[in-house]
């Protein structure tokens, strides 16, 4: 089908949108600000294509109820409840046999349980972290792992519910910390072995034995940041709070190796990151994996990665569209 002629839809959540509707800035924090969907939707018109901005899965809802249909939409969607709440629009869009880019329904509900996820992980012999997952405050007694601890709400983003209480050096700090969490979030809290070594996240981009590691960005905290963790406060200030480098030692390409096992074990698609830490020992260790990753042309990690690998954010938003359509021709 020529480019011109190919409509593509973009689906997402604009942070807005739910501000306007009560939410908290920290509850909406995985979600979009306009800039984001105006850069995401010029650089698709400038690849070729024709576009529709769609919205939210209720706006998307409503155009399927309507009668529209497009040749891919460009989803990067977070939804807002449940465990399957990323997998909602790429659900809904497989009923009506419509395609779209990254992950399907299936590796974004299990990606988003960090808990499931790293089951799976640990059971294919990768590194990451020990750890628990406590349901409720009555699992707390049951906890025997040794100190220091680090705590996080199960299926979050975006460093929410992570601030300096959730690294963990006692019982008391234990109950405190989980307690909060589960009232807060109203949903199970992963406890992990925390790891003293360095943080990085990994840009991947291509699905199955195409993907490839594009980089390790070694995250570096600013003496003025919240300690420990890439948090959700130094996200939100990461230009005053965060330095970015882009590490290719020894340690920086077994954590990539690491994170293109684990993108291909999950079956992951077109683009997203992988986040690892290392231990004492600087192994780097599996944390998390954000299949639908942030694209702000320039305060997003996956693009910020790109951008110092000598990728533009148009061949990035190229790249993501041709491997979508490549499993459309399959």
């Amino acid at each position: 089908m020529a480019l011109k002629k190919l409509k593509v839809g973009i689906t997402y959540d604009l942070r807005g949108d739910y501000l306007k509707e009560g939410y908290s800035p920290e509850e909406i924090a995985e979600f979009d600000f306009p800039s984001t969907i105006d850069a995401l939707e010029k650089t698709i018109q400038d690849i070729g294509y024709q576009t529709d901005r769609i919205g939210n899965i209720k706006s998307l809802v409503r155009r399927l109820a309507a009668g529209d249909r497009w040749n891919l939409v460009f989803n990067i969607a977070e939804g807002m409840y449940g465990f399957g709440r990323e997998a909602q629009v790429p659900a809904l869009l497989d009923a009506y046999k419509i395609p779209y880019t990254f992950s399907d329904a299936l590796a974004l509900s299990l990606t988003l349980h960090k808990g499931i996820t790293k089951h799976i992980v640990r059971d294919l012999c990768i590194s990451t972290p020990d750890f628990c997952v406590l349901e409720s405050a009555a699992d707390l007694p049951k906890v025997k792992m040794p100190y220091p601890l680090f705590a996080k709400p199960v299926a979050e983003g975006t460093g929410k519910g992570i601030n300096p209480a959730s690294k963990i050096n006692s019982r008391q700090e234990l109950d405190k910390t989980c307690r909060d969490l589960l009232k807060t979030f109203k949903q199970p809290v992963l406890l992990e072995t925390y790891l003293p070594g360095r943080e990085f996240t990994v840009g991947i981009l291509g699905s199955g034995a195409e993907a490839r590691a594009l980089g390790a960005m070694e995250i570096l905290l600013n003496p003025n940041a919240e300690q420990h963790a890439y948090s959700y406060e130094n996200k939100e200030r990461c230009e005053e709070l965060v330095q970015y480098k882009l590490a290719t030692d020894k340690e920086a390409r077994r954590a990539m190796e690491t994170a293109l096992k684990v993108w291909q074990a999950l079956n992951l698609k077109d683009a997203g990151r992988v986040d690892l830490r290392s231990d004492a020992a600087g192994v780097p260790n599996f944390m998390e994996v954000n299949p639908l990753a942030g694209l702000h042309p320039v305060h997003s990690d996956l693009p910020i990665i790109c951008t110092k690998v000598g990728i533009s954010y148009q061949e990035l938003i190229s790249s993501i569209i041709a491997s979508a359509l490549k499993r459309v021709n399959e």
